[in-house]
């Protein structure tokens, strides 16, 4: 029997690209995004491209806490035992503190942080009542350090990340498996305004690293590994001065008063 998968924000970059990886590798599927109708073109496209594949779709807005508690669930009991759920949905949004649109960064935490969270909440609840199972939660490079500008997109990965060390240690012992997957540039429409994106691999690329890290089980790792592993362990050492300095050359001005 076919392993199972369900993944949020699988209308467009690295979930979508996820999606179509995961389906190549024999799994069958469970979609959730906002946009209903793009997923159902994406379970179109699946289905035609692979054989023996199975997709099932829900719309599903993550910051709709109430309604992933439910979502899933009923997800998974179209799908038969799932056995991998990953909280892939995000934003971003630039937005620098102190200008007039804080809404941006309260849309920015309620999806990758408060809906995140939700979801793993909801998988937890699912891997408990079936016996085990393993959840993903996509963090970034960007929570390693405070990036000007990104300032609420950093906090939510920062903040996920480590909700995802305690959701660990907590379900370890009962059969389930947590993976934290922190990509860097991975060519999506997340990032695409920014002025530098280093070390830039395409989606695709990115998700068949992902993909492979996730079967081998691993419980944290960036994507891709090599270089992100070794530049992570450089951006929290740096020292604040030489952090500032190099991040003001990667971002636009701060907006005048």
């Amino acid at each position: 029997m076919s392993r199972v998968a369900i993944v949020t924000g699988a209308s467009s970059g690295i979930g979508r690209a996820l999606a179509f990886e995961l389906a190549r590798r024999g799994w069958w599927l469970g979609l959730c995004a906002r946009r209903g109708d793009e997923l159902e073109r994406i379970r179109r496209e699946i289905e035609s491209a692979t054989a023996g594949a199975r997709v099932e779709t829900s719309a599903l807005d993550v910051t709709d806490t109430a309604r992933v508690r439910e979502a899933i669930p009923e997800l998974a009991s179209r799908l038969g035992k799932v056995d991998l759920l990953v909280a892939n949905a995000g934003v971003g949004g630039e937005r620098f503190a102190g200008d007039d649109r804080f809404a941006v960064d309260e849309g920015i935490i309620r999806t990758n942080l408060l809906g995140a969270m939700a979801t793993v909440d909801a998988g937890v609840r699912l891997f408990r009542a079936s016996g085990g199972g393993q959840i993903v939660g996509v963090t970034s490079v960007a929570g390693f350090r405070g990036l000007p500008g990104h300032g609420a997109y950093s906090a939510s990965k920062a903040a996920l990340a480590v909700y995802l060390e305690a959701v660990r240690a907590e379900v370890e012992p009962g059969g389930i498996t947590v993976t934290t997957l922190a990509p860097g540039y991975i060519d999506t429409p997340i990032n695409n305004h920014m002025k530098s994106r280093p070390f830039l691999v395409s989606a695709e690329q990115g998700a068949a690293r992902a993909a492979d890290l996730i079967e081998r089980g691993v419980r944290t790792a960036t994507v891709p590994v090599f270089p992100w592993n070794a530049i992570g362990v450089l951006m929290r050492s740096l020292p604040d001065f030489v952090w500032y300095r190099v991040m003001r050359t990667q971002v636009a001005p701060r907006p005048r008063e």
